[in-house]
């Protein structure tokens, strides 16, 4: 068992001997990349092929749809999901067209601009390290690792499960538990006594399939329903901001 000092966490992670942080979202700013992307590639899908109900004409919403629809899944399981709700036929060519579009708007925006790292989430893992406590990244996307690495932050993390990763060992997408279980099963310590932390329906219930001791899921829209959601997907608890799992005196220190 990992012996750590008692100040640094708060009561919520002293039971856990390792944890697992989900990327986007939790890790990096990217998420409203990502879901400014699905805008583009959905909304331009719906634009050339709308759907018989007018009603599902709407634009996708980058809050609310990509929260339902595709955070914390692959690709093409999202775009799948996302077309699914609006009726349009799931033909492979549409769901593959989509996703390619997402997949080139992402990689011009992350490479234009860059992506940063959440500061209380630096400061959780730097203590998390500092206590002895392995860390793990997971991501459903083959663009974890670019990710962490222009954030600066990927050396903080013991071991990184990604896209490409998840693609080459065959394991199955959120909501199913399998990057995550990976994960630990890298970190050499049993789900039993590992957290998880998320911030997607599907990630939460993830976390909570897998049998983890903690899933924490992290809140970072503040919608009126958003906490709750998690909360009902298998979130034990729910934090705005990662720098909530330190003690006072420690989510202050760099």
């Amino acid at each position: 068992m990992t012996v750590r000092p008692p100040d640094v966490l708060a009561p919520a992670l002293r039971g856990v001997d390792a944890v697992v942080f989900d990327t986007d979202g939790v890790i990096t700013d990217s998420a409203r990349v990502h879901a400014a992307a699905w805008k583009t590639a959905f909304d331009e899908q719906l634009a050339v092929h709308p759907p018989a109900d007018p009603a599902q004409r709407r634009p996708f919403d980058a809050r609310d749809d990509y929260l339902r629809y595709v955070d914390g899944r692959s690709r093409l399981d999202g775009a799948a999901a996302f077309l699914a709700s609006r009726d349009i036929d799931l033909v492979a060519e549409t769901v593959r067209a989509v996703a390619e579009r997402k997949e080139r708007l992402f990689t011009e925006r992350l490479r234009a601009h860059g992506i940063a790292a959440y500061p209380g989430t630096v400061r959780l893992v730097r203590a998390l390290c500092r206590a002895s406590t392995p860390v793990a990244a997971a991501s459903a996307s083959r663009h974890a690792r670019e990710l962490l690495t222009r954030a600066g932050v990927l050396d903080l993390f013991d071991t990184l499960v990604d896209g490409g990763e998840a693609a080459r060992l065959g394991l199955a997408g959120k909501p199913r538990p399998d990057l995550f279980l990976e994960a630990a099963r890298r970190l050499g310590v049993p789900a039993g006594r590992c957290a998880v932390v998320e911030d997607a329906l599907a990630g939460v219930e993830a976390g909570r399939r897998g049998g983890f001791a903690l899933v924490v899921g992290v809140d970072r829209a503040h919608g009126p329903d958003t906490a709750a959601a998690l909360l009902r997907h298998g979130a034990d608890i729910v934090v705005h901001d990662l720098a909530e799992l330190l003690e006072p005196d420690e989510g202050l220190r760099r």
